[in-house]
């Protein structure tokens, strides 16, 4: 199977869930995980039509960004961020889905270059209560997204969360569900959100069913990691 034939087996995937599920057609966007992936093999991505994708470490996907100059490309950071490298995640992405304190999005509003447009920001919630994974407390998320939408140069566009494996589909969507009535209680304080960044391969159409607009997927298009 090719990168194109794998990115068409996962559109498939998630049209097949956008309908069985009666999500409206189109309303879930894939993001193709490229980190610990090679620029050739972004490229055969883009080559599919493939615009969107997602990098957890802040000098591969500043490297990546330069060696693919001009392609198009859209980039999501997605993984831990530490403060010494938020320069390098403002200089280049456009979405940055795992914001989970203050700091860092003050440095990222800081550091953005001028003449960028706004990034677009996801608060990473730690919803299934793991020590060892990043995230804001669910409890210290609406003060959190009070303080992020003040500052200049950022755009609160929603939640994201990486729940513990669960391979049962109804306890997936049930913690899928958290996730979505979480951010169905910041739009009711009056925050304007319209993104769930939630779901990867092995639990996207969980993800769907419970409102994730969009998925992340990485080994199902690109195979094992280098």
């Amino acid at each position: 199977m090719t990168i194109r034939d794998n990115l068409q087996t996962i559109g498939e995937r998630i049209r097949a869930a956008e309908q069985g599920f009666k999500r409206v057609t189109g309303s879930v966007q894939l993001l193709a995980v490229s980190k610990k992936h090679p620029a050739e093999a972004i490229r055969a991505a883009l080559a599919a039509g493939q615009t969107r994708f997602g990098e957890s470490y802040a000098q591969e996907m500043v490297e990546k960004a330069a060696e693919l100059a001009g392609s198009g490309i859209e980039w999501h950071f997605i993984g831990p961020i530490q403060s010494n490298k938020t320069h390098l995640i403002a200089s280049t992405a456009r979405w940055v889905h795992s914001v989970d304190r203050l700091k860092i999005a003050q440095r990222l509003s800081e550091q953005k270059p001028a003449d960028a447009p706004d990034i677009n920001i996801c608060l990473q919630v730690n919803i299934s209560g793991e020590a060892s994974k990043s995230g804001v407390q669910p409890a210290a998320l609406a003060e959190l997204a009070a303080q992020v939408v003040k500052l200049p140069g950022l755009q609160l566009r929603g939640l994201m969360a990486i729940p513990a494996p669960e391979d049962d589909f109804a306890r997936q969507r049930a913690v899928f569900a958290q996730v979505r009535d979480l951010q169905e209680n910041l739009i009711a304080q009056g925050f304007a959100l319209d993104t769930l960044s939630m779901g990867m391969t092995d639990d996207m159409e969980a993800a769907i069913a419970e409102g994730a607009t969009m998925v992340r997927i990485g080994t199902a298009i690109f195979g094992a990691r280098l």
